[in-house]
């Protein structure tokens, strides 16, 4: 008897508890039905108007400047150094001197070979002279003439070698850092001075070969560097590589920048802009107004529903070039349609909306 009892009152608190949530949830749903059925105030966008503009296309890219001519100033022949004409950074011409060899031994030499070809001379001249009256044969003057030859070939040969002394500068250019002392020896291949020549200078960058139709010599090209990020570099494409990369499917391209005031070093990252020679008309709307998806680039346009309110539908679309704060779309938008610039993460498709701020309006629709 008494657990029956027990046992109707676990059922009738079990009940009561119960019935307690059941309730306190159906009051819940009943308020937030009341309140979804309530009518939602429009959200407050900004809007601007889709505005067709003159473009000129461009193909971007990055890539490295280089050097028209670059290299690291090396010596042929051994020595120790005597004298070095430079210091770093200097900017020479060509032929300068850059530093000077010892060259006592090689002045020597070249003193001992002028003799010979003197004496070789002299011999030569008077065999010349007896060959006529025949005092002496045909073979002997051949013999003269040969030891002459060979004498001035050896004075050649060495004032070859003593020039090599003297290391000048192939081209003119803006020198790096000095990497020997004075007194020095330094082997055969010594690394001295890197040179530079800056102005002009190239740029060089790959582009998709199925952008190879669009580009083509002196186009115009725009460059920018990191090193100078108020700057814009311009120049002209001046070689197409006669291949493609099998591995990346890519072509090299090389332009020719003006460098008048040396900002820009071979080895900078660049980003260049290679422009075709005709302007095109493109749809443009700001940068705001375009939502990046992986599944596609979308605008929510802003239209009017049948009881003439302001509603937002979404719109997938297609963008191209990016400028000045604007988008190019290519696809999926005509000019003067409206579109929200401001506020579109909280904006569903069909959603009321109330335009607080308009730009790019045409003059006519805002008299």
């Amino acid at each position: 008897m008494r657990t029956a009892s027990r046992f109707l009152i676990v059922i009738v608190f079990l009940g009561v508890v119960l019935g307690g949530i059941f309730g306190y949830k159906f009051y819940q749903f009943s308020q937030m039905e009341k309140q979804f059925s309530q009518p939602q105030p429009p959200a407050q966008i900004s809007a601007s108007t889709a505005k067709a503009e003159k473009w000129t296309p461009e193909l971007k890219a990055v890539g490295s400047v280089e050097a028209i001519n670059g290299i690291e100033v090396a010596n042929e022949v051994p020595g120790v150094v005597e004298t070095i004409s430079f210091e770093s950074g200097d900017t020479v011409e060509k032929g300068d001197i850059l530093i000077r060899l010892d060259a006592a031994i090689d002045e020597a030499a070249l003193r001992t070979r002028r003799a010979e070809a003197q004496l070789a001379e002299q011999e030569f001249k008077r065999v010349s002279d007896l060959l006529p009256k025949r005092a002496v044969s045909q073979s002997q003057y051949d013999e003269a003439k040969a030891n002459f030859d060979a004498a001035r070939a050896r004075v050649n040969e060495a004032e070859a070698q003593l020039s090599k002394k003297v290391i000048r500068a192939p081209f003119d250019g803006k020198l790096g850092l000095r990497l020997i002392d004075q007194g020095e020896y330094i082997g055969t291949g010594t690394p001295i001075v890197e040179i530079n020549m800056l102005h002009p200078i190239y740029v060089d960058y790959t582009l998709s070969e199925k952008d190879l139709p669009r580009v083509d010599r002196d186009y115009d090209v725009v460059a920018t560097v990191a090193a100078v990020p108020d700057r814009t570099f311009e120049g002209k494409v001046s070689a197409i590589n006669t291949s493609v990369n099998p591995e990346t499917r890519t072509v090299r391209i090389r332009a020719t920048l003006d460098n008048e005031d040396n900002l820009l070093r071979p080895g900078m990252f660049a980003t260049i802009a290679t422009r075709q020679p005709e302007d095109r008309e493109v749809v443009t709307v700001p940068r705001t107004a375009i939502s990046y998806n992986t599944y596609g680039d979308f605008v929510f346009v802003v239209e009017e529903n049948d009881d003439g309110d302001l509603i937002v539908n979404r719109r997938t679309v297609q963008t191209g070039d990016t400028r000045d704060g604007r988008v190019a779309v290519t696809d999926g938008l005509e000019e003067g349609e409206r579109v929200v610039s401001k506020g579109l993460l909280r904006l569903r498709a069909g959603q009321k909306v109330e335009v607080q701020e308009e730009s790019g309006k045409p003059a006519e629709a805002s008299e």
